[in-house]
């Protein structure tokens, strides 16, 4: 099954969500969040910088739990409607 391509929404919000994320980090490394979430550093990486524009819902809770965000915040953080309203 070939997966459709992203939508620009689609890809801002992952993006939107990336900044959201690395923004809450604040000061802790991407080596201490990550092994707090159980996830790889790439996989952090490539998160916060937008690459992985739609990450697992489990992958998305395990950073939230790590940096201590609620998962409606991010979910608010990462709406593409908030640009433009």
């Amino acid at each position: 099954m070939v997966r459709p391509p992203l939508s620009e929404d689609e890809k801002l919000r992952g993006e939107l969500l990336g900044e959201a994320l690395r923004a809450a980090r604040g000061e802790r490394s991407m080596v201490e969040v990550a092994a707090a979430a159980g996830i790889s550093v790439e996989t952090l990486r490539k998160i916060e910088r937008g690459r992985v524009p739609t990450p697992a819902f489990f992958t998305v809770a395990a950073i939230a739990g790590a940096i201590g965000v609620p998962l409606e915040d991010l979910i608010r953080r990462s709406r593409p409607h908030r640009l433009t309203a």
